[in-house]
């Protein structure tokens, strides 16, 4: 009775590593998360949560599926039960039936991304034409190339230039979508004018607001997007969404405080930054650049101002920090910020600078050591009065040690009086109040240091022997010995898992329906057909859409294949074409085989033969336009 646009909306919003950490401690390792499995006993951490696919898999017992499979498996709920418990997790009213209001959000969400998307669309044909905009993009050096890649754009110098594309200027979607701004005389007219416009999108690589930077001289120098239904912009980070794989690869990720720092630092192959939006680093963007990465490197230019900017980073960033990451900062020369010291002491100069960049900790004791006098008693008493309420905040147990043992030896105090004067100090100040537990709370590192003694471990160890026995999903084993070739139908099915939206590419006649991954997949194609959008919650999302179907089975077991084995990104897309090349050679190779038996049986006439003259021709453009990869 839930309606399936509803539970797909639900699993947009949610993110599945921060649902399993309620329950299990995870640790990071590569892009995943990894832990022992709730499910069954082990030593070893078998048990994976990918972020990316929104989807789990245990490589022990076979268990896998989406933030509502594993509340349904863990908690031994049945699904309207689990879907509810998510919900109130998120704050979403579960709808009674297909009739109720959130169908129609859904249906709003879905104009205001359409209604971002062509506005980007316009905002790119404008820039080519735009000769003001092109030098002012050769001129901070950037190429063709680099702007394509972040879809640049400009806003023309016109009150009403988006009215070009919206017929319907005056709907209401513009202005809840933060295009356009109407006026106390009731007047609408563009938000971006004579800029240079930034999309920006969200991890899921839709456009959810824009960023504009002026040409010439003006305020303000950049223009954001308002926050809507769609962004938050301390929530979003400019870049993240391209920079991912390449914060992998590299091993961190740098954080600058502008658009143009991010475009520019791109253009000489660095492609690990983001930038916030127009807002100081907040937790949430701390908590999810930590979900990407074990070490974070902000960089602020080295005046008083970036100063101020990275302290308030460090403040913001204490609940989030974790022991088996590094948060470090950067300070540039006075004279630079990231775009210019890049151009002057080339791209290996600033990579050894951000591996060389003063770790959280030390950059604490330094900036407190120097606002007292440590030569007297009252100034070292300042220090540690001072140090108090942040180092308390360290949600890092063994870095939060490391840090009051530092605090005692600046202050020329033993760490027990240190920890003793915290506690009086503590005990003096109003409770701090926190209106809602910050991101990385359900972190290990934090579960120790928050929960009583006893209390966590004993909740942990009872409810997976719960889920266990409530459980009914059927464990397989993994299968011995040398693995058949997958089929064509095989190989694309697991590409469009990795990619949903591939499959309106796919030639629904050609694909062979005489297996269950053909049947799978002819079925995720017809969904498409029928205007359903892909689902937006990841893997787990679209596992979710056919719970309960033929296909559901076979789905979660190619998925949970792809988890252990993902295509690589850098050739997917080859993958993908060579093997709808086979496809279409396959089945052209199948009617030449049916015609040339006809023949020899009893022969052919006229146009069964120019047919075959067709098909070997094509049999044989197909071969030479291209190899085809031994799948």
């Amino acid at each position: 009775m839930i309606p399936q646009s509803f539970v797909q909306e639900l699993l947009s919003r949610v993110d599945i590593v921060d649902v399993i950490e309620r329950y299990v401690s995870l640790k990071k390792s590569g892009a995943n998360y990894f832990a022992c499995c709730p499910f069954h006993g082990e030593k070893s951490a078998s048990f994976s949560v990918s972020p990316s696919k929104q989807f789990y898999h245990c490589f022990g017992c076979g268990v896998h599926g989406s933030a509502v499979g594993f509340l349904m498996e863990y908690s031994g709920l049945g699904f309207v039960d689990a879907v509810k418990e998510l919900a109130n997790q998120v704050g979403l009213q579960v709808p009674d039936d297909g009739r109720s209001a959130t169908p129609a959000h859904d249906d709003a969400s879905e104009r205001l991304y359409e209604a971002m998307a062509v506005a980007a669309r316009f905002y790119r044909d404008q820039l080519k034409p735009a000769r003001q905009a092109i030098d002012y993009l050769k001129r901070r050096g950037l190429s063709g190339q680099v702007a394509a890649r972040f879809e640049l754009g400009y806003a023309p110098d016109e009150w009403q230039g988006l009215q070009k594309v919206f017929p319907d200027y005056q709907a209401k979607t513009l202005a809840d979508a933060g295009l356009v701004i109407d006026n106390d005389q009731g007047r609408r007219y563009d938000r971006f004018r004579n800029r240079i416009i930034f999309p920006i999108h969200d991890r899921r690589g839709r456009i959810i607001a824009f960023g504009g930077r002026v040409l010439d001289k003006g305020e303000p120098k950049y223009l954001n997007s308002p926050e809507t239904p769609l962004f938050e912009k301390g929530r979003e980070l400019y870049g993240l969404f391209l920079a991912q794989k390449a914060i992998r690869d590299a091993g961190f990720v740098v954080v600058v405080e502008g658009y143009m720092d991010v475009v520019a630092l791109a253009q000489f192959g660095i492609e690990n930054a983001v930038a916030t939006l127009g807002t100081a680093t907040t937790p949430h963007h701390v908590h999810t650049l930590l979900r990407q990465t074990d070490r974070v490197v902000f960089c602020f230019d080295g005046d008083a101002a970036g100063r101020r900017a990275a302290w308030r980073a460090l403040e913001n960033a204490l609940e989030s920090l974790r022991d088996d990451a590094t948060l470090a900062f950067l300070f540039l020369p006075a004279e630079h910020d990231p775009d210019s010291f890049v151009r002057a002491e080339g791209a290996d100069a600033f990579r050894a600078a951000a591996l060389a960049a003063t770790p959280l900790a030390r950059f604490l004791i330094q900036t407190l050591s120097e606002r007292h006098a440590l030569d007297s008693a009252e100034g070292r008493a300042a220090f540690v009065h001072e140090a108090a309420p942040l180092v308390t905040r360290i949600s890092a147990p063994l870095l939060k040690l490391q840090v009051v043992k530092s605090v005692a030896e600046t202050a020329g105090m033993t760490q027990g009086e240190v920890e003793f004067a915290f506690e009086q100090l503590a005990a003096q100040a109003p409770r701090r109040r926190s209106a809602e537990p910050q991101p990385g709370a359900h972190s290990a590192a934090a579960l120790t240091a928050a929960t009583p003694p006893g209390e966590g471990r004993e909740r942990r160890d009872r409810a997976p022997t719960r889920a266990a026995s409530t459980r009914t999903t059927t464990s397989r084993p993994r299968a011995g010995g040398r693995r058949k070739p997958p089929s064509t139908a095989s190989t694309l099915l697991r590409l469009v898992l990795q990619h949903p939206i591939w499959a309106a590419r796919l030639p629904v006649a050609l694909i062979p329906d005489d297996s269950a991954e053909g049947l799978a997949l002819i079925a995720i194609i017809d969904l498409l057909s029928l205007g359903e959008p892909v689902p937006a919650g990841g893997l787990g999302a679209l596992i979710e859409r056919f719970r309960d179907t033929p296909h559901g089975e076979t789905l979660s077991r190619v998925a949970a294949e792809l988890v252990d084995s993902e295509f690589d990104e850098a050739v997917v897309e080859t993958l993908f074409d060579d093997t709808l090349r086979k496809l279409n050679a396959d089945s052209v190779g199948n009617e030449i085989a049916v015609l040339l038996q006809q023949d020899r049986e009893q022969g052919l006439d006229t146009a069964a033969r120019h047919r075959l003259s067709e098909l070997l021709l094509e049999k044989r453009n197909l071969v030479s336009g291209g190899k085809v990869s031994d799948l």
